[in-house]
This record gives C-alpha cells, sequence and structure tokens, in this order.
C-alpha cells in the first residue's frame, strides 16, 4: 500500500546556527503545515516495496542538503545530498526581504507591508519551483511540499 507522504521532519540540530522568535516560527510554521499535507514520493524502490510515509531528516553540510529518509519503525530508506550553490542568491534574496518584512510588520503601513509580502512570496514561489526541479532525481514532491521544504532549507542556513 503506497502513502506517499511526510509524518515526521526534523532538522539536523547541529547545521543550525542561529535562531530568534521570528526565525522559530517560521520553522514551527512551515514543520506544521508541511505534516498537515504533503506529497513526497522517493523514485527509488525499497525493500519490501515500502512506499511510505516517511520520516525526514534534513541537515546541511559543506553547502550541500542532505536528505535522510526513513521509514516510520526508523528504518533508514535512503539518503542523498542536494548541492545548494544554485540556491545561494535566492536564499540570500529571500533573507533579505524577509528582514524587510518582519521590519515593515512593526511599522509599516498595510499597503507597504502587502507589497513586501507579495515580493517575498514571489521570491519563496520561484524556490519552491527550482527546489522541485532539483529533487525531481531522486524524490517527487508538489509546489506546496517544496515551498515548505525551501523555508526549512532557509532555516538551516541563518547565520547570525
Amino acid at each position: 500500500m503506497s502513502d506517499p507522504r511526510i509524518v515526521d521532519v526534523k532538522l539536523d540540530e547541529r547545521t543550525i546556527l542561529w535562531r530568534n522568535a521570528d526565525i522559530e516560527q517560521e520553522r514551527r510554521v512551515a514543520i506544521f503545515d508541511l505534516l498537515e499535507g504533503n506529497v513526497f514520493k522517493p523514485v527509488a524502490e525499497y525493500d519490501g516495496g515500502y512506499a511510505g510515509p516517511y520520516k525526514v531528516m534534513l541537515g546541511v553540510e559543506e553547502g550541500r542538503l542532505t536528505v535522510a529518509i526513513a521509514a516510520t519503525d526508523d528504518r533508514e530508506l535512503e539518503q542523498f545530498v542536494l548541492p545548494l550553490a544554485p540556491f545561494r542568491r535566492t536564499v540570500r534574496d529571500y533573507f533579505a526581504i524577509c528582514d524587510s518584512y518582519y521590519k515593515a510588520i512593526r511599522a509599516a503601513t498595510p499597503a507597504q507591508i502587502e507589497t513586501i509580502d507579495m515580493a517575498r512570496r514571489g521570491i519563496h514561489n520561484d524556490a519552491a519551483e527550482a527546489l522541485k526541479d532539483r529533487l525531481a532525481a531522486k524524490v517527487e514532491v508538489d509546489f506546496d511540499t517544496a515551498r515548505r521544504l525551501f523555508t526549512l532549507i532557509c532555516v538551516l542556513h541563518i547565520r547570525g
């Protein structure tokens, strides 16, 4: 029986370099939304025909995303790395617009906040499409799953 979805996602705490309240909130919301609804279908066939659900651990090592996929009984199924160099500029742009957004929600007019939020969503959407394409060789994800995974990748990249 196939159940191609993530039921548990963790971030490798060793690779999270810095946190603040806004970052923690983004992480919590992304994980909550991801677990509420996602499509995560690895391309590989696993022993015994296992086809989900999955536990996923994300980390960053030497500029690459590490993705460890396990069965619900914690049996490791697969681990792969994804170069993050193509995302460096996008992550940097996303951080900059998020910083502007957080400052704006404290002091700007609703129209200014909406303009910044639209730009933030645009960058996020473009990044999600790029991530979805990059993951395609290893795992099929839908757009919303890719958006939430991109948010988690950003959390792993934040430096104080």
